[in-house]
């Protein structure tokens, strides 16, 4: 045997010694490579604890599949890896991806179905080298596990957006989105919502997208404060069962001894969110012959509470130049009213500018009629989560609001150093009772005069997450607007505010994961399309096919003599 034969057979070896051993070592230690500069197929701790959960077959179709927009198949091939990330941790989950329009006969069927579970698709405009065409895409998927479903939007929505924008926002949320999913359904429901009753709050209706949205993850039951007046210790005993406590747009006065029981149901951790309004205004009364209505300061009897906790909800308007589009009558043509858009500065829409995670990449939060809030000073930690616009003010009340308003001129002179007004705000630590050395409303064997640690959220709108009617009486989609006709994200807002207090595993914190995807720019493709060819597909080949020449070469070379 020659000595190169000898020695190609000893190097042989040695690499299957290699992978035997590779392989053996493998079998005990399992890792994943991600070679991408921002880690993102890097699962976070709590994604795999999440996924850890899962002891039985967890299915997922994804709705995405066919002759997608380009940008749309950008989106399908981050899922699909971002579940090769997930099944590679626990080979239970198991995928499928389908196309909802591949059969004529069948299409329809599935299609009514998939509207039945709220899956409605998307209609995107396609532009091809100056060719637009439509199509429609189901961003969409569905888990089930042990019977249970849930749905997972793969799109998020983001008002104004274009379509490669709404992409890039919706593949940063793709892990948070296959994560909470499956949370929801291999965890069993244990924490509990108590929605407050008993002092005007919303009624439920007007809340039910909100409340469909959180019954997937919480128990959720109302909780009326009416039996104070005869058992305060047993009202406050069985809100104590309860972990978060909402209190949405509360019309009417709480007495002193409604406000014990909720200043110690806080004392004792229980988390709450708040959603106030200071002033009495209403879109609803401004509807009428004269356009205009009152709006007044409205006395809840909770400023001294709020006041100990740390903050304070102003009587004021917030008047934002970042309003939102209301539709008003400008005349007739024929027998045919004639509608224009304005801007109305009482509905500010909120873009959040905080990393926090309760609102980071989300999109406009519309509000209608709020208030300012003022943060105090009193060792609690406080985070500014949405506030308005720079060129924004107070308006004092009482005010007459009018409808006329559209048509004022401003100038960014009028904003000097008025804007930037907290609207929404988390608080976080140990609050100090409102009744601390004070005399108690009603005798309390455990009273605490301090709190354990506990966290709130005070947002100064109870519309933000109230949802409107459609003309039969049915809610709509919440933070959709029936009279401009835009989707806001006051949904994941509230959604995000309700997950960041009772949220225990970290899942919200997912939301942080920033993303770098780089994309190609369409116009600049059009322009030198050509050349783009020859760089992205012609060079690669060339590159390739040199490379083969010059090995063939060296290979006879070496070999010839």
């Amino acid at each position: 045997m020659r000595a190169s034969s000898k020695k190609n057979i000893e190097s042989l070896l040695i690499v299957i010694a290699i992978l035997i051993a590779l392989n053996f070592a493998g079998s005990y230690v399992f890792h994943r490579f991600d070679l991408t500069k921002d880690k993102r197929y890097t699962l976070s701790e709590t994604s795999l604890k999440i996924v850890d959960q899962v002891r039985n077959p967890l299915s997922i179709k994804i709705y995405m599949q066919g002759d997608l927009p380009p940008e749309f198949r950008r989106l399908q091939l981050e899922t699909k890896q971002l579940l090769e990330e997930f099944q590679a941790y626990n080979r239970s989950i198991v995928f499928e991806f389908v196309d909802p329009l591949e059969n004529e006969k069948e299409s329809q069927d599935l299609i009514k179905e998939l509207y039945r579970k709220g899956l409605t698709p998307v209609n995107i405009t396609v532009d091809d080298k100056g060719k637009q065409s439509q199509a429609m895409v189901f961003p969409w998927a569905i888990a089930v596990y042990n019977g249970k479903e849930v749905n997972i939007p793969l799109l998020k929505n983001m008002m104004g957006a274009s379509t490669t924008q709404k992409v890039i926002g919706s593949v940063q949320h793709l892990e948070y989105s296959i994560a909470d999913a499956i949370y929801k359904l291999s965890t069993e429901k244990q924490k509990k919502v108590a929605i407050i009753k008993g002092n005007g709050e919303l009624r439920e209706i007007y809340m039910a997208k909100f409340l469909m949205q959180i019954r997937e993850s919480y128990h959720i039951g109302p909780f009326t404060l009416d039996s104070v007046a005869k058992d305060p210790n047993g009202t406050l005993k069985a809100l104590k069962d309860y972990d978060l406590a909402i209190i949405a747009k509360p019309t009417e006065a709480f007495s002193d001894e409604e406000k014990q029981v909720v200043d110690q149901f806080i004392m004792s951790g229980g988390k709450t969110l708040w959603l106030i309004d200071q002033v009495t205004a209403e879109m609803d009364s401004l509807y009428n012959n004269s356009g205009a209505t009152l709006a007044f300061p409205k006395d809840l009897n909770l400023n001294d509470m709020f006041f100990k906790y740390g903050f304070r909800i102003t009587p004021d308007l917030v008047k934002d130049e970042q309003g939102s589009p209301i539709k008003l009558a400008t005349g007739e043509q024929g027998s045919a009213t004639q509608y224009q858009d304005f801007n109305w500065k009482f509905a500010p829409q909120i873009y959040p500018t905080t990393p926090h995670p309760i609102v980071k990449n989300l999109g406009g939060i519309k509000f209608d009629f709020a208030n300012p809030i003022d943060t105090l000073k009193n060792g609690i930690k406080k985070t500014v989560l949405l506030q308005s616009s720079q060129y924004s003010k107070k308006v004092g009340t009482p005010s007459e609001i009018n409808l006329n308003i559209v048509a004022e001129e401003t100038s960014p002179n009028h904003y000097i150093n008025t804007g930037n007004l907290p609207m929404a705000v988390l608080l976080e630590g140990n609050f100090k009772s409102v009744y601390e050395n004070r005399v108690l409303p009603f005798v309390e064997s455990e009273f605490l005069k301090e709190g354990k640690p506990t966290k709130m959220i005070v947002i100064s709108d109870g519309d933000i997450m109230k949802n409107q009617l459609d003309k039969d009486g049915m809610p709509v989609e919440l933070g959709y607007d029936q009279r401009s006709g835009n989707l806001y994200d006051n949904k994941d807002f509230v959604i995000n505010c309700v997950n960041y207090l009772l949220d225990d595993t970290g899942l919200i914190n997912i939301r942080s994961k920033d993303l770098d995807l780089p994309l190609l720019d369409k116009q600049k493709v059009y322009e030198n399309y050509t050349q783009t060819q020859i760089l992205t597909i012609g060079l690669p080949i060339a590159i390739l096919g040199l490379f083969g020449l010059l090995f063939t070469f060296l290979r006879k070379r070496k070999y010839a003599r």
